[in-house]
């Protein structure tokens, strides 16, 4: 029996849904690796997809040992998906991509020959995006470009989880113990030296996307309320602000009244002052209660995901990050 070694490169990819297009990743990514190499291991993790996606990766792993898979008990969402591959993976280096084909597997080349440079992480930095929506487009652009001006962390601007990183940050990101994960800013948040790859990035080449706006929210959310206290400083600014517009009033109507005695009762302005402070208690409850939302999920027990079947070796990882697993294959 010959001496198994362990992969220079472990690719994880998080599938949703995407039983169209796996068969071809599965090729291209081969063949990049064909072309670098190196020993490799392919991590498909099953975020609860609800077509034939897992029954298809099951088939790929019959056919080539390379192909591991961590099949969900149900969805947890891209990031966790993400998270579980990185508690799984044992390559030296560590790539990113999804299912999707939007992310050419080719570029991997690239990324991984940077990464010789002396690089921690290089990340895939898009140059123009095809096939998405203006308001897509928009939204993406402006959100980390707020993103950057109210955090101190530098996140990246333009890009997306598509990277490759060595395995000393795959063991800082295994040891923080986030509930609503952002990964793209854990690893600028970990520091070491990192740069990046331009490319054109294409559009969707089968089935839909899994990022509703719904999600493309709550992501967001994520990423801001991770990295930034910046919206509990504007409910505070916004609470002086409301209180010093509420003294004059005050003044005005203390002048109104002993002054010009023209008081009239039931003022309209009453009534717009109600509705107005009214607003900003409820956008500060609001905000607040985000953070306080976010505190409650890191202090419950509960495993960040739930693996219902396996090809892997059960790795009994400590921390926050434990994963519930039942049934494993192995």
């Amino acid at each position: 029996m010959g001496l198994i070694l362990d992969p220079a490169i472990s690719v994880i990819i998080p599938i949703y849904n995407e039983e169209k297009n796996i068969f071809n990743l599965y090729e291209r990514l081969t063949g990049v690796m064909q072309t670098l190499g190196e020993n490799y291991e392919f991590v498909f993790v099953n975020d609860g997809s609800r077509d034939n996606s897992f029954a298809l990766i099951k088939t790929l792993a019959d056919r080539d040992e390379k192909v591991k898979f961590i099949n969900f008990s149900r969805n947890f969402g891209h990031q966790i998906a993400v998270s579980a591959g990185l508690d799984h993976t044992s390559g030296k280096a560590v790539v990113i991509i999804d299912a999707d084909l939007q992310d050419p597997p080719e570029l991997i080349i690239d990324l991984y020959r940077k990464m010789q440079e002396g690089f921690e992480v290089v990340y895939a930095r898009r140059r123009k995006r095809e096939g998405e929506s203006f308001l897509k487009l928009l939204t993406a652009k402006y959100f980390y470009r707020i993103l950057a001006k109210i955090t101190s962390v530098e996140i990246p601007v333009d890009t997306g989880d598509f990277r490759i990183m060595s395995d000393k940050i795959v063991q800082v990101l295994r040891h923080m113990p986030e509930r609503n994960k952002f990964l793209r800013g854990q690893i600028s948040w970990a520091g070491f030296r990192q740069t990046y790859v331009e490319y054109d990035r294409a559009q969707r080449v089968e089935g839909e996307t899994g990022y509703t706006y719904r999600k493309m929210i709550r992501f967001a959310l994520d990423g801001i309320t991770s990295f930034s206290d910046f919206p509990l400083k504007v409910a505070t600014m916004m609470g002086f602000a409301v209180s010093g517009v509420a003294f004059m009033v005050m003044l005005y109507a203390m002048y109104v009244h002993f002054v010009t005695e023209a008081t009239v009762p039931g003022w309209t302005s009453l009534i717009l002052s109600i509705l107005f402070l009214g607003g900003i208690q409820l956008i500060s409850i609001g905000i607040i209660g985000e953070y306080i939302s976010r505190i409650s999920n890191n202090v419950r027990s509960r495993p960040l995901y739930i693996v219902n079947e396996t090809n892997l070796a059960v790795q009994q990882n400590s921390g926050p990050q434990h994963a519930q697993i039942f049934s494993p294959t192995v």
